[in-house]
């Protein structure tokens, strides 16, 4: 079972889903399947149309020629694969390698710095095998088993901040690595990662995205006699009666007020139909 409230966090089909291998003696059906995941893995739970598909590397597989890791190198090295992400800028590209890859977000900086020194040669591939042919995939997936998300099981990770990060790639088992994401191509992880700064961890269906903002703090004029202040995320503000764009619209805030006058916002933000994501001393 899921730990405690992050079983509404979207986690549950990770847990109840056991890792799919390949052995032989599969029946066409489960193959099938295998590619299907492969397909759904690689590409971030992205939608594609049977044109899309690679008939040859499929051919490949479904006749023993080509083992999981090598299918699904050839997906990720595919024109499909740049297609979906290739004109992400780099630190973008390198997180969403990571979690479709490795099923995981980067650990430290030094990992992104890392892979960005890759693609300093210009080598896309490289980049991609760097991913398959690292120990970590050989000890975690093997020749036979198709990748899988395994970042928000907290010993896949040397510290919580990396825990808290694979929230900011995965928004529940159903949602895909751009379309349903309000960061789109826009890097999520590169200052967080840079800082080791932990975010809120937010239940899928809020659209709360960690602002550009975050890591600024404020102290002197407006704060409490500490010189701090508290940081309020608020997410799933929905449009009022004075303003009917649309009842289902939804929009982000942070707010930045002193202790005295948490009490006060908290209402105002309740009264507008806010919802509270996180509260942090700052």
């Amino acid at each position: 079972m899921p730990f405690g409230p992050a079983s509404r966090l979207g986690v549950s089909l990770f847990d109840e889903t056991p890792p799919m291998e390949w052995v032989p003696g599969r029946s066409n059906e489960e193959v099938e399947t295998l590619i299907n995941a492969v397909y759904r893995q690689v590409l971030g739970n992205a939608y594609i149309m049977e044109s899309e598909r690679l008939a040859v590397p499929e051919s490949q597989f479904k006749r023993g020629e080509l083992s999981v890791r090598e299918f699904v190198r050839a997906v990720a090295k595919s024109d499909l694969y740049l297609s979906r992400i290739g004109d992400t800028p780099r630190y973008r590209f390198i997180e969403l390698n990571f979690r479709h890859l490795l099923g995981r977000a980067p650990n430290s900086y030094d990992e992104m710095k890392a892979h960005s020194a890759i693609l300093d040669e210009g080598d896309f591939g490289a980049e991609i095998d760097s991913y398959l042919d690292s120990e970590e995939y050989q000890t975690t997936f093997g020749d036979n088993i198709v990748p899988y998300l395994r970042g928000w099981k907290t010993e896949s990770y040397t510290h919580m901040v990396s825990f808290t990060h694979f929230f900011q790639l995965v928004r529940g088992a159903s949602t895909s690595s751009l379309k349903s994401d309000l960061a789109g191509k826009t890097p999520k992880l590169n200052a967080l990662v840079i800082n080791a700064t932990p975010t809120a961890v937010i239940p899928p269906g809020s659209t709360f995205r960690t602002p550009a903002t975050a890591g600024i703090t404020r102290q002197g004029v407006g704060a409490d006699a500490d010189g701090k202040i508290y940081k309020i995320e608020v997410t799933g503000y929905r449009a009022n009666a004075l303003n009917r764009v649309s009842k289902f619209r939804r929009s982000n805030q942070v707010y930045y007020v002193p202790y005295n006058q948490l009490s006060q916002e908290y209402q105002r933000i309740h009264k507008q139909g806010g919802v509270i994501a996180s509260i942090t001393p700052i």
